[in-house]
């Protein structure tokens, strides 16, 4: 996932969002050229964290609303912002921005009251009279840094999150995403607690500033370069992390599947957002048969998405920014240009582009895409794409086409990836109940659903005991002899389960 912290504006300030619910006004504003007002951003909020004011499951509650009647009156100008600032299409911004925020909100309202119980574990013999459970407990105060190709999505969904854990939370929208980054700064302070929550804006000045304050938590989603950044900055403090990056997704498509369903779900995940997903389907490994079935194919379910100009298509977006036009553009070189290819600088538009024969050394197998470009590298066969993504860092996601669903397990457990999507792409990012994550370059840790709860809580084991019956203590206590380590062994003791062996 591309993330880079650019230079700031000539007039950016840091927003505290607002003050309770739908109170209407903006919170307390900020100028970062006034010295370094994040120590006491970050410390007015501690101080709301220690008096326990985010604890309560009403006060939770009340503010995971306000969060959604945000969404809800703030619908139209969500969309003018994401298309403002990467011409997205209104059904791709309403479906990737609103309703899978809304899912994500409504599904941790619908069970916040279960996900904050104590949940009672097994005892030992010991402590049978006792009370053994583990407490789901706040971090504190935590700092969310969101990405500008989901601007919305990637900042609101592990807000989310941290509000239902109970945290105090400083978000960072994307400078890069501007229209969006203004919109969230200025609005969501109509909504939420200020003395609880607030939203910085700025550039990578600001950002590593932000970063030299001691946090609790940190979640950031962008580029595996900057989460290095992150990463190190939480080190200094021992602050965990949650680092969800990207990578290059392979797609092994088999010779034994249905070519016209793989090419529209391909093309589909390829070319929503213009390519600008962190899980879309980076290349495509298959047999040189397979490549010359895919082409008509995938020409044809470009035609039937876009139409025969698909810079005049009024679904299918634009790159972000110049910087990033430039880069994914340069990609071109890579390979045959097999479909598409044409570019518009003055519209940073690019078409969506599939190249054929590309070789593992090309400059489009060194990076993550993250634009409209599908390069397809020829393998022989299933082995030798296994072997190709074993041999490449653990990407965020594996896919496979197959109308054998053998081949589609055996890439599966074969391989090793964030997540995994058989004859698809992309859809298992919709499911609330799959953890969503990287590993290893890919990213550290996970999300989604109760998995966000869970990620912002610390699960503190507790243990109470009874204050009476303390002959059951004795056997531990000196002095020691070999009759008290046999009633301790008894009963503290966990044995192995029978086995049955068959010779």
């Amino acid at each position: 996932m591309q993330q880079s912290f650019e230079p700031p504006g000539e007039h950016l300030q840091c927003y505290a969002a607002g003050s309770t619910a739908g109170s209407g006004g903006k919170g307390a504003v900020c100028s970062p050229v006034c010295g370094h007002p994040y120590a006491g951003l970050v410390s007015h909020l501690r101080t709301s964290w220690l008096s326990g004011r985010t604890r309560p499951m009403e006060y939770r509650v009340a503010q995971l609303e306000a969060l959604g009647r945000f969404l809800d009156d703030k619908k139209e100008e969500i969309l003018e912002a994401t298309a403002s600032d990467m011409g997205k299409p209104c059904f791709e911004a309403f479906f990737s921005e609103i309703l899978l925020c809304k899912n994500e909100l409504h599904q941790t309202l619908n069970n916040l009251g279960q996900w904050m119980k104590d949940e009672h574990v097994g005892k030992n013999l010991v402590t049978q009279l006792d009370s053994a459970f583990i407490r789901k407990e706040p971090y504190g105060v935590v700092l969310i840094i969101g990405p500008w190709n989901y601007p919305i999505h990637l900042l609101l969904v592990p807000l989310i999150g941290a509000i239902a854990a109970g945290n105090c939370v400083i978000v960072k929208p994307s400078e890069i995403s501007k229209n969006t980054e203004r919109l969230v700064a200025e609005s969501l302070s109509c909504y939420l607690d200020n003395d609880c929550y607030a939203v910085v804006t700025g550039g990578v000045q600001e950002t590593t500033k932000l970063l030299e304050n001691k946090f609790d938590f940190i979640f950031f989603t962008g580029s595996p370069a900057v989460g290095r950044v992150v990463m190190s900055a939480a080190a200094r403090h021992l602050t965990p992390v949650t680092l969800e990056l990207g990578g290059k997704n392979p797609c092994y498509v088999s010779d034994s599947c249905h070519v016209q369903n793989a090419a529209r779900r391909l093309a589909w995940g390829r070319f929503f957002n213009a390519g600008q997903t962190c899980i879309a389907p980076d290349y495509v490994l298959c047999s040189l048969e397979m490549q010359e079935k895919l082409m008509p194919a995938l020409r044809e379910a470009i035609a039937e998405f876009f139409g025969p100009n698909p810079q005049e298509s009024p679904d299918f977006g634009r790159i972000v920014g110049d910087k990033q036009f430039r880069r994914v553009r340069a990609l071109l070189g890579s390979g045959r240009v097999a479909m598409g290819g044409q570019t518009d600088e003055e519209e940073r538009y690019i078409a969506p582009t599939v190249l054929a024969d590309v070789l593992p050394s090309d400059p489009i197998m060194q990076e993550e895409v993250f634009g409209p470009i599908l390069p397809i590298v020829v393998v022989a066969n299933m082995d030798e794409a296994i072997d190709f993504i074993n041999a490449r860092p653990r990407p965020l996601a594996v896919y496979a086409f197959s109308s054998d669903s053998k081949v589609v397990n055996q890439v599966l457990e074969r391989t090793s990836s964030g997540g995994f999507c058989g004859n698809d792409t992309l859809m298992h990012l919709t499911l609330t109940s799959l953890p969503f994550g990287g590993i290893g370059n890919s990213g550290l840790g996970k999300y989604h659903g109760k998995f966000t709860f869970d990620t912002f809580s610390h699960q503190r084991g507790c243990l109470h005991r009874n204050m009476g019956l303390e002959a059951l203590n004795s056997p531990r206590y000196p002095p020691y002899s070999q009759q008290k380590l046999g009633l301790v062994t008894a009963t503290f003791e966990i044995k192995r389960r029978g086995m049955c062996t068959i010779l």
